[in-house]
């Protein structure tokens, strides 16, 4: 845990210098409260870093998404997880307390398995949860103050997820359109992590047939997204994306037909939206935080500039500058 902490120090400032003044972080994987760690000494200028808001351990269950397979029944149970197996309601509460207690910002939940849990014809994802679940525990994090982020990648526990009523959806690779709609209905923000479905990351030890299929459903379920009029909010899932790389999101997003303004917002204005802190951050204007980046050129012209981020001012504090 603790080198998972340093690491996640040296994560922090690379997404800083890129460029990135405020991270959601959405599960630890196994890291414990590490990210409360990082987020806290960020907030105290022990080290530098975006301001952070953090989910700590997410919810899942036995046999599903952060699961760990391959281990012997016999030792299984003694070794720990990526997540935190929950498996009725009454756990998913207590965990959720738990969590509050030791610094989580936002709750995390597993709605549907992960790509090795897809139904290999018709790519039909594992429902973790059902709409009761969902409801329950984004109830509970109501109680204390708190959004719920729902890993989903479509389907029933998509659904579930979005009736439940999440604040955001993660990934939505194989979201339908009827479910897209009720994200518009419903006001749920959707970060649809491009970067983390190429040959490159997750998809890379994985059929060339399969990845294609995954890739090609994948942009659908953004481009309907973009007609609907879905909250599309930026996201890259890093680490699996390595850190400070982060804005290669904007490119993906914008090659599929979001206009270059509209991919901007979606990493500031709405970002901040999602986050409840439009009143602090995502713009520039009088009584926010004094966030700025600068580019060579016009990143209207040309998004692929936001990846080569030459100054860096957070909280009115310049923390990169032009090395030419």
């Amino acid at each position: 845990m603790a080198f998972r902490a340093l690491e996640g120090a040296a994560a922090a400032r690379a997404s800083l210098e890129a460029g990135f003044t405020t991270l959601r972080d959405l599960d630890s994987e196994g890291a414990d409260f590490a990210d409360v760690a990082v987020r806290d000494a960020i907030a105290q200028g022990l080290i530098p870093g975006p301001r952070m808001v953090v989910a700590t351990m997410a919810l899942s269950i036995t046999g599903g998404h952060m699961n760990l397979v391959g281990l012997a029944p016999a030792i299984d149970q003694r070794v720990p997880q990526l997540a935190t197996m929950t498996d009725t309601v009454d756990e998913m509460i207590r965990e959720i307390r738990r969590q509050v207690k030791y610094g989580a910002d936002w709750i995390k939940l597993y709605a549907t398995g992960t790509l090795r849990h897809l139904d290999p014809d018709t790519l039909e994802p594992l429902a973790q949860v059902d709409e009761d679940e969902v409801r329950a525990v984004v109830e509970e994090a109501r109680r204390w103050r708190r959004d719920v982020a729902a890993h989903a990648y479509g389907g029933d526990g998509a659904r579930a997820a979005v009736l439940g009523g999440v604040r955001s959806i993660e990934h939505g690779i194989l979201l339908e359109r009827d479910v897209l709609e009720l994200m518009v209905e419903r006001g749920t923000y959707f970060s649809p992590t491009l970067s983390n479905f190429t040959r490159t990351t997750a998809l890379s030890s994985y059929p060339e047939d399969f990845a294609d299929r995954i890739q090609s459903r994948h942009a659908e379920a953004f481009r309907t997204a973009l007609s609907l009029g879905v909250k599309i909010v930026f996201g890259t899932d890093a680490g699996r994306v390595q850190h400070g790389t982060n804005a290669g999101e904007f490119e993906l997003m914008v090659n599929l037909g979001m206009s270059p303004m509209h991919a901007i917002q979606s990493a500031t204005s709405v970002a901040a939206e999602l986050l409840r802190l439009e009143g602090e951050i995502g713009a520039v204007k009088p009584g926010l935080h004094a966030d700025l980046i600068a580019v060579q050129g016009n990143p209207l012209d040309d998004i692929g500039l936001l990846k080569d981020v030459r100054f860096v001012m957070k909280d009115g504090i310049i923390v990169k500058t032009p090395t030419e």
